[in-house]
């Protein structure tokens, strides 16, 4: 039997923050959720749900082979978890809360 694989709930919110700024924005299995690019720039985004009582810890954590690639991958990837941290990791907004993106 043949399953999709689960998205995140919290996606829909990013990749349509993503594209209100302009950004170009494909979807992807497999090694990361999505491939971005904005103002001549490619991102690489794993989407994760965030910590807390509504994400809990399901789904908010690397899969061995997630963290197998943020090991070996030498260019541009981080995880976000909100619209903001999305367009605060491509530059879209400048914010306060960058440094704690979890940009490999």
């Amino acid at each position: 039997m043949n399953h999709a694989k689960a998205r995140d709930a919290n996606e829909p919110e990013i990749v349509r923050a993503l594209r209100r700024v302009g950004a170009s924005v494909i979807t992807m299995h497999t090694p990361l959720d999505l491939i971005v690019g904005y103002r001549g720039e490619n991102y690489l985004l794993e989407i994760k749900m965030p910590l807390g009582p509504k994400g809990g810890e399901n789904g908010a954590t690397l899969t061995p082979a997630q963290i197998t690639f943020f090991e070996r991958w030498q260019g541009q990837a981080c995880v976000v978890r909100s619209g903001l941290e999305a367009l605060a990791a491509i530059g879209a907004i400048a914010s306060d809360f960058q440094d704690d993106i979890a940009i490999q």
